[in-house]
């Protein structure tokens, strides 16, 4: 075993941005789409795929699994049930791997902000409030698939007060997380326009219970093995957690972790993994990310190193919207957007920079393969805008 992976005395090994493009669009699988039957490890790997908009849930795959049917990822929810659909980290609408489910809730549960006395304030809940709430919601969906009113009336029922139940009606699913988080809420098939939901154990046939220390070893894990190198912040900021909290978590991996200096800038990686971030080199990879990709949330707090210069207003928008990125060697080019008419697919590319030729043919490749995952004819544009 080398020094660098067995003593955190010694220098730390030092990489640059361009390195970490590399490394990172590797283990996102942008530089080479993974076979149609590798998607379920590469949601793995990923921790998951953000799900707010399930449009963008499926680009985000469509992106990294080659020759993906339009209809894969609803059929692996439904059908299979290979992968499920709950809030997670950050108290953002995830698909996760089935199997995988109590590890991937084990450390959002611990973020106790449900329990902050200005979060119940605001609300107007108790702390008894809103277990009874939570254990009631638990109790009514064993076994059963209910849209929200459903769910509320039941609630109600059990709860003996229906304005206590109503609250389970707040837009964002907010009353809904702390059972998410207890792996005792999942999304069920939608009833029409309606959604609806159900208990993980009884719509996945079981759900295996993990130890929370280990689950949250294997969670840091696997987010340094994708994103990393990253600081405790940046990790904080994908897991929802306090940055003493996910600092703790990295800590907790002892060895199995170094430091890595990123041209001025401390952060950890996976201590097997610095050969192979010192060796990685530059990808000639285009892809046509979606909004709220993996890859473009995870460089939030470094997004001006991804980025060509000053446009990072331009991807990261108010009220936490993620635009769709072109993603040119790693680097996020500029920006896209597309639109179904009819039997046609319009998309308008909007680059940053200038495009050498390599990627501006990639990249129309992209939108010509996104043509087809739609089934429409393509209809391209370029433009170039100010920042």
């Amino acid at each position: 075993m080398t020094a660098r992976a067995t003593s955190r005395s010694s220098p730390a090994a030092s990489v640059t941005w361009q390195q970490v493009m590399a490394y990172r669009l590797r283990q996102h699988h942008l530089h080479r789409r993974v076979p149609r039957a590798d998607m379920l490890p590469v949601v793995a790997r990923l921790g998951g795929v953000q799900a707010q908009l399930m449009s963008s849930a499926e680009l985000a795959l469509w992106a990294r699994v080659d020759d993906l049917a339009p209809n894969a990822v609803s059929h692996a929810l439904w059908e299979e049930r290979s992968l499920v659909k709950t809030w997670a980290m950050r108290g953002t609408l995830h698909l996760l791997p089935a199997p995988e489910l109590p590890l991937w809730q084990s450390v959002p549960a611990l973020d106790r902000r449900y329990h902050r006395p200005a979060w119940l304030r605001y609300f107007g809940l108790t702390a008894e409030d809103l277990e009874q709430v939570t254990e009631a919601v638990a109790g009514v969906l064993r076994g059963r698939l209910l849209t929200r009113e459903e769910l509320v009336g039941e609630v109600a029922r059990v709860v003996g007060s229906e304005d206590l139940a109503a609250k389970l009606r707040h837009g964002w699913g907010t009353m809904l997380k702390p059972a998410a988080f207890r792996c005792q809420l999942c999304f069920a098939p939608n009833l029409g326009r309606n959604v609806r939901f159900t208990r993980p154990d009884s719509w996945l046939g079981g759900v295996r219970p993990v130890e929370t220390a280990e689950a949250e070893r294997e969670v840091t894990r696997r987010y340094l093995a994708a994103h990393g190198p990253a600081t405790r912040e940046a990790y904080a900021l994908w897991l929802g957690v306090p940055a003493s909290r996910a600092g703790a978590l990295i800590r907790g991996l002892g060895e199995e972790v170094v430091p890595v200096d990123v041209s001025g800038t401390s952060a950890w990686a996976p201590a097997g993994e610095v050969d192979r971030l010192q060796d990685a080199g530059a990808h000639h990879s285009v892809r046509l990310l979606p909004a709220f990709d993996q890859y473009v949330i995870t460089a939030s707090r470094v997004a001006p190193h991804f980025l060509p210069g000053p446009f990072k207003d331009r991807i990261y928008r108010p009220q936490g919207w993620l635009s769709p990125v072109l993603l040119v060697a790693g680097r996020m080019d500029g920006v896209w957007r597309h639109e179904v008419k009819g039997n046609r697919l319009l998309v308008r590319i909007e680059p940053f920079v200038d495009i050498p030729a390599w990627a501006r043919q990639a990249a129309e490749e992209e939108a010509e393969r996104l043509a087809a995952f739609f089934a429409r004819s393509l209809e391209l544009t370029w433009q170039r805008e100010s920042g």
